[in-house]
């Protein structure tokens, strides 16, 4: 299906604030990230917010990656 609108998307596919709610940004090893908690001291990373395009290429910091705090 292809729907042909000049109105944004998040007009038509409003998103639950609840999906926002679960995220938050922190700067993990100098690199700022927007991550999603799973368990109590894992954190899944959503996107990364670095200007840095060696931040991109590193598998370390790239989307789906797990992050674990002691």
């Amino acid at each position: 299906m292809i729907l042909y609108t000049t109105m944004p998307q998040e007009l038509i596919f409003p998103v639950e604030n609840g999906e926002y709610e679960k995220q938050r940004v922190i700067d993990f090893n100098g690199v700022s990230l927007v991550v999603q908690q799973t368990d109590m001291n894992a954190y899944q990373i959503v996107r990364n917010l670095s200007t840095d395009p060696a931040h991109y290429l590193s598998t370390e910091y790239s989307p789906g990656q797990t992050i674990n705090f002691l």
